[in-house]
């Protein structure tokens, strides 16, 4: 998930991470029902974490209602990147194939949604071909065709209108950018995109140019969601788009409300995902978070549909009283902070580790939350949730273990092996809209004067990351040494995570996230064995070793595998949080106890 799907994370560690941690320590140990302190018949701590809360309880009908600190950057299909986007436009949003409901890592798997299976693949894995459903149809009642979901896809293309959405399939299906776009098609028969064929209105065939083992993934993500010709209002479609899905657009105004109603065209014969509980679903964006947690907490809303936490005031409060309404998932996300080689001396790899050793990461972890609301201490750059992925059981640096408070003998004799025995300046880029990542810039500066290397902490504006610390040229002008980031899968795997990370060819001039600048043709290769290998094992094999070879270069501090605390309201049931969405609750099939 790129940086833009962590916007709204509001969690802050300070003074309080302690006493949170006691907290929910107690809490954790509560036993019985797990219902203690919850005021409202919730299902108890951690009762939807990674299993279904209350499922049998769920009632058609009734008003579900978000709250929500930050709007999402688009409603639009193609142009949405938010997290919490993904899961709440598949209301309104159908795929052919999408996540399974089910709570933790099941919820990952694929399954048919729009199309009657899986894909048939052939063709060396070059093939794509699905057939969909019957009485699947738009929100008029006009059915949805094969050329319906080619076109919603030929949109990802049309990027000088539409940008800021994922472009995993336009780089897959057309990777020598040939193809206009829907809005720029000059070609003469005006049959679009080649590398998808509609033979007929049931039938959608992908023919990639080259394989790549995790096509199947994109098709999953709600870029590849279909759009009817007719009813694209291009760049202001995210302000009504056209639903496939339970539920359509009734009224929205950015930044203030969103309703959705049921769309009576839909037949849940034609849709084995959806139940479709709630008659509406509302969400309502408030300017501060303190004041929206203070309403769920009061029972004004159901849940915060940004899904990054309470904030620690709301926090402190519901750990004390609210207990039963609370999960406390793995995110998906490792906070971290990497070291752009453009800027020097972080050229010389003894210098990086340098960094490394010098962090105190129990200091580090305190700074994201604690063990509770920040996470346990990051040791390596691949995610839990991700297959390759070993945990705290990697840990080339022992951030975990020998070295988890810093170690100041390593630090120095890597400083004299660069040649920097008297330490060295640089600075710490920081977005100034995430206090829990300030907080973490100051616990790594004090850690690093301990050894002798001064950092300057310059916070900038979070909404511009992209032409900050997305464009190499003003990062190597700041002398940006160290940036800190966080960063989740946008699908399950090494390349959803790691492949805008840390292959040469994502380096961008502007809205670059390779910020190491990594160039090594080891880590390419890896990723382009990975993409041409079709089986389970051998894909989960590759993808440790790119993991290694990432941490080998000591391109990256890893602060934490994030955790967080999240509200449920106790009228919710058939909540769980689900890994499809990095630890959220799956929102798709949300109920609440009574339709009233």
């Amino acid at each position: 998930m790129t940086t833009q799907r962590t916007s709204g994370r509001r969690k802050q560690a300070m003074a309080a991470a302690a006493v949170v941690a006691a907290l929910l320590t107690t809490a954790a140990c509560g036993g019985g029902n797990g219902d203690e302190g919850s005021k409202d018949g919730a299902a108890g701590f951690d009762a939807a974490n990674n299993k279904v809360a209350q499922a049998s309880l769920a009632k058609k009908g009734g008003t579900l209602k978000f709250a929500g600190a930050q709007d999402a950057d688009s409603w639009d299909t193609t142009r949405g990147y938010y997290g919490f986007m993904w899961n709440f436009s598949r209301y309104y949003s159908r795929q052919l194939v999408t996540s399974k409901t089910e709570p933790g890592k099941a919820g990952t798997e694929l399954t048919p949604d729009l199309a009657t299976g899986l894909a048939k693949i052939s063709d060396d894995g070059k093939t794509y071909q699905y057939t969909l459903r019957d009485g699947v149809t738009w929100e008029d009642g006009k059915p949805i065709t094969s050329k319906d979901i080619k076109y919603g896809i030929e949109r990802v293309w049309a990027q000088d209108v539409l940008s800021g959405g994922p472009v995993y399939l336009k780089d897959v299906l057309d990777p020598k950018g040939e193809y206009q776009g829907p809005y720029k098609d000059k070609s003469a028969d005006k049959l679009g995109l080649k590398a998808i064929e509609t033979p007929d209105d049931r039938t959608i065939v992908f023919k990639l140019p080259k394989a790549n083992s995790d096509f199947e993934e994109m098709l999953a993500l709600t870029s590849a969601s279909p759009v009817r010709q007719d009813q694209d209002t291009k760049s202001k479609y995210g302000l009504h788009p056209f639903s496939s899905g339970p539920y359509k657009f009734q009224s929205y105004n950015p930044g203030k409300d969103l309703t959705l109603v049921r769309n009576t065209q839909w037949k849940q014969a034609s849709d084995p995902i959806r139940k479709a509980y709630p008659d509406k679903i509302t969400i309502k964006f408030f300017s501060n978070a303190n004041d929206m947690d203070a309403r769920l907490i009061a029972g004004d809303y159901d849940l915060d549909i940004n899904q990054t936490g309470m904030s620690p005031q709301g926090r402190t409060t519901a750990l004390k009283q609210h207990k039963g309404n609370l999960d406390n998932p793995v995110s998906g996300y490792i906070r971290y902070a990497v070291f752009p080689q453009t800027v020097k001396p972080f050229d010389n790899i003894e210098c990086r580790k340098a960094v490394i050793y010098g962090a105190d990461h129990v200091s580090l972890q305190t700074a994201r939350g604690g063990p509770v609301a920040g996470g346990d201490i990051g040791t390596n750059m691949l995610p839990p949730a991700v297959p390759g992925a070993e945990g705290q059981k990697y840990d080339p640096y022992e951030l975990a273990g020998a070295n988890k408070k810093g170690n100041a003998a390593k630090a120095k004799e890597a400083l004299k092996a660069c040649g920097k025995p008297n330490g060295f300046k640089t600075t710490i880029a920081v977005r100034n809209n995430k206090p829990s990542e300030v907080a973490t810039a100051e616990s790594l500066q004090a850690s690093l004067k301990k050894v002798g290397i001064t950092a300057d902490i310059d916070q900038y504006d979070g909404s511009q990351s992209s032409g900050i610390i997305g464009s190499p040229s003003n990062v190597k002008k700041k002398g940006y040494g160290i940036i800190i980031m966080g960063w989740g899968p946008d699908f399950p795997s090494v390349q959803g995570y790691g492949l805008p990370l840390w292959d040469s060819s994502y380096i961008l001039e502007s809205g670059n996230n390779n910020f190491a600048m990594i160039k090594d043709k080891a880590i390419d290769g890896l990723f382009d064995k990975y993409v041409t290998t079709l089986d389970d094992a051998g894909k989960t094999k590759v993808a440790t070793e790119i993991n290694h070879k990432v941490m080998e270069g000591g391109y990256y501090l890893p602060f934490v595998f994030e955790k967080f605390i999240n509200w449920r309201s106790g009228r919710l049931a058939n909540v769980y949080t689900t890994d499809a969405y990095s630890g959220m609750y799956d929102f798709v099939n949300l109920g609440l106890k009574s339709a009233k």
